[in-house]
């Protein structure tokens, strides 16, 4: 069976067109032409970065920026490992059927040594973090691998994605503070429910398919009562913010910085739509302000007074 012919986000336009066809593949395969991924995983890791108090600003710098080589590199890996998992359901989804393992533009042992290289670049990246973060990064790795099968056997893949895309904020407060806290386990469970929101708009695009060749999901799941479902997300991640806040004893300014996140949340709850699949690509992808707006809060929240 083919996939039907209709909505997808792959992008073969713009700088990928202009690049050698043997490389356009391994740029598609890799997500490049979507960088919303790697800004959605990069920014819990600046959250964590910013959130514990005392840091040096030259320390939480140079921790942005491995974390940004980190995410791009290894939102990579784990696109490369999604679509070995779902290259057979990738083909009946017409969102997906063009990727590069369903189409047949790459084989297998492509994607095998495309992966190995992206792994040695993230472990290189890795190593020039504390051995906590050094621990808490490789462990991160059986997430990657198991999260491709969540859709499987469970109508809650979006949760293990949350909690998979989400372990930057673990990993990016062990890195700037040297150990772990409750503020960074309650930073941690918002980045969680806030991710299982906005991948549950995300999914809305596949329903249809997903019906078809039963692949489970919180969207499928939950799109009769769409906007109370990411309303509940959403507010328990603003709650979770504020409780990491208290606990790590941010600044007095972070307080009313956060009214922008919270608004821009409040605006996407209010208008999604699980039947308009551009509109629910559009959402996802403003969930990349909304997480700068959250970083722009945690930094008004280092300034003393």
């Amino acid at each position: 069976m083919s996939a039907s012919s209709g909505h997808t986000d792959i992008r073969v336009t713009g700088w990928i067109a202009r690049l050698p066809p043997a490389l356009r593949p391994y740029a598609l395969l890799a997500r490049l032409d979507r960088p919303i991924g790697t800004w959605l995983l990069f920014l819990p890791g600046i959250w964590g970065i910013l959130l514990p108090q005392g840091v040096p600003a030259v320390e939480r710098v140079r921790l942005i920026v491995l974390f940004g080589i980190g995410s791009l590199v290894m939102r990579a890996a784990g696109c490369v490992v999604n679509d070995m998992w779902d290259r057979d359901i990738d083909r009946l989804v017409a969102r997906t059927a063009g990727r590069p393992l369903a189409s047949g533009a790459l084989r297998m042992r492509h994607a095998v040594l495309f992966l190995a290289i992206l792994l040695a670049i993230g472990l290189s990246i890795l190593l020039q973090l504390n051995g906590l973060s050094q621990i808490l990064g490789a462990s991160s790795l059986v997430l990657v691998a198991l999260y491709p099968l969540a859709k499987r056997f469970t109508w809650w893949p979006q949760l293990v994605m949350g909690f998979t895309f989400g372990f930057g904020a673990p990993l990016g407060y062990a890195a700037a503070a040297g150990h772990l806290s409750l503020a960074q386990l309650a930073l941690y469970a918002a980045t969680i429910v806030w991710q299982l929101g906005f991948d549950t708009i995300y999914g809305f695009q596949d329903m249809e398919d997903d019906a078809r060749i039963g692949v489970k999901s919180t969207s499928r799941l939950m799109a009769g009562r769409a906007k109370a479902f990411i309303g509940t997300c959403y507010a328990l991640m603003v709650v979770l913010l504020a409780v990491a806040a208290l606990l790590a004893g941010v600044g007095l300014l972070f307080w009313p910085v956060l009214l922008l996140p919270v608004f821009l949340l409040w605006r996407q709850v209010v208008g999604v739509n699980p039947s308009d699949p551009a509109l629910c690509l559009a959402q996802f992808r403003a969930n990349r302000e909304i997480g700068f707006a959250v970083a722009l809060a945690l930094l008004a929240g280092l300034v003393a007074f």
